[in-house]
């Protein structure tokens, strides 16, 4: 088990630099399986920076989800149409 969770690192970053490229895209599809590529990379780093009592990752992980909950949310055009707002 030891060797399983040492080794999550690699998963992890693989998943945040898919997610980075994804999210980078002019396709909203593309966007949006960015975003739950996100959720995952921040699940896989939180579960390591557990085992490795690495707690500011693991807040810092909490506070990247926030921000991606806000990023898609923004990412919806029905929602970030404000009253008044053109569309």
């Amino acid at each position: 088990m030891e060797t399983f969770l040492n080794a999550l690192q690699w998963p992890a970053m693989l998943a945040t630099l898919i997610a980075a490229w994804l999210v980078a895209s002019n396709s909203r599809s593309r966007r949006r399986w960015g975003f739950w590529c996100f959720v995952l990379s921040n699940l896989l780093w939180s579960a390591w920076g557990w085992h490795a009592g690495a707690h500011a990752l693991i807040g810092l992980q909490l506070g990247l989800f926030v921000l991606n909950l806000r990023g898609a949310s923004k990412n919806d055009p029905d929602a970030a149409q404000g009253p008044g707002q053109p569309p």
